[in-house]
């Protein structure tokens, strides 16, 4: 109320009584009678939250380095250009047959290098499909979301259509799509019924490669052949691995999966064995009875599965959860066996 209206006793009213105004709703003049209550309504101060404009996303600045490598690509590439041009030009100079020939080697090398920079492409391309399904499947997973499981399903069943020896399995997994499952059991059954055989092909070539490196290994006289054996050892079986889960990685795509499956090697734990594989192989007083050429052999074939076994997570379309994980124990097996023959 005003300061200058009169004491009055407390009372009980209505705000919808008609004698009951507000001040700010009408003139002063228009007051019906003096009798009226009359109610000044305060400003108060209310705290409110205080919305908050989202924070600019940081600018990217500019990558001088991709700049740099791309003009330095491009200056080699015009250079190649004028010089094969030039060389062109100088044999039809000397001789008419000797230009078409130079020119009909000049238009095949251009067309190779065309299909290989195509083929890179498709290949980079398709690992990156490989990746986006593996991660929507872990999401499909996670949410249990139908619609997402079914998604999943049809885009692993395109990935293996052109696949023979997955043809039953493919048409058990059709034959559910249209029932009433959830997302995360939609992919389980996908799992089981299409990666199934290839895990169990993908864990026969871990298998032998970390064989051939461990015998290998133990045998060559040079430091520099074990070397240039295991890299030549890893990166086949990368790519064959890549290709049994429908990969078709080229040069860029191979260089692309050794440094991802170097990359999980990492965050799961490295290159460590782990103290139950050590100690099979170390606690039956093997250490002590091996060569030194013997056990750094079983160590090369060890890393190598190791390895391998990275590889299987990284080119896998789906992630483990209705199967089993390879363990290490069971894909060295054979190297563990030989070792305890040798004492």
């Amino acid at each position: 109320m005003s300061e200058h209206s009169r004491p009055r006793r407390p009372a009980a009213f209505r705000l919808d009584d008609p004698d009951v105004v507000v001040a700010e709703a009408l003139p002063e003049k228009d007051y019906p009678t003096r009798a009226s209550v009359r109610v000044i309504p305060e400003n108060e101060a209310v705290s409110l939250p205080v919305p908050l404009e989202p924070a600019p996303a940081a600018r990217r600045g500019w990558r001088w380095g991709t700049l740099l490598w791309s003009a330095l690509g491009g200056l080699v590439a015009l250079g190649v250009s004028l010089a094969v041009t030039q060389l062109v030009e100088e044999l039809f100079a000397r001789s008419q047959a000797l230009g078409f020939l130079g020119l009909a080697l000049a238009v095949a090398a251009g067309l190779a290098f065309l299909v290989i920079v195509a083929r890179e492409a498709f290949g980079l391309m398709r690992l990156a499909t490989i990746e986006s399904l593996h991660q929507r499947a872990a999401e499909a997973i996670e949410s249990d979301e139908r619609k997402a499981g079914r998604a999943v399903a049809n885009d692993v069943l395109s990935l293996f259509k052109a696949t023979p020896t997955l043809a039953r399995g493919r048409a058990n997994v059709e034959s559910h799509l249209d029932d009433i499952i959830d997302g995360r059991d939609m992919i389980r059954l996908a799992e089981r019924e299409l990666m199934t055989p290839l895990d169990r092909e993908a864990v026969r070539l871990v298998s032998a490669a970390a064989k051939r490196v461990s015998v290998v290994t133990a045998v060559s006289p040079r430091a520099l052949i074990d070397m240039g054996f295991v890299l030549v050892t890893t990166l086949t079986l990368i790519r064959r691995l890549a290709y049994l889960y429908g990969g078709r990685p080229g040069t860029l795509g191979l260089i692309r999966l050794v440094r991802l499956s170097i990359a999980h090697l990492a965050v799961t734990g490295g290159l460590a064995a782990g103290d139950s594989l050590i100690q099979q192989v170390f606690g039956h007083g093997i250490a002590a009875k091996l060569s030194a050429r013997l056990g750094e052999g079983v160590l090369n074939g060890l890393l190598t599965a190791r390895l391998g076994l990275a590889a299987i997570e990284v080119t896998r379309p789906l992630p483990f959860n209705a199967l089993p994980r390879p363990a290490l124990g069971t894909v060295a097996g054979d190297l563990l066996k030989g070792a305890r023959g040798s004492e």
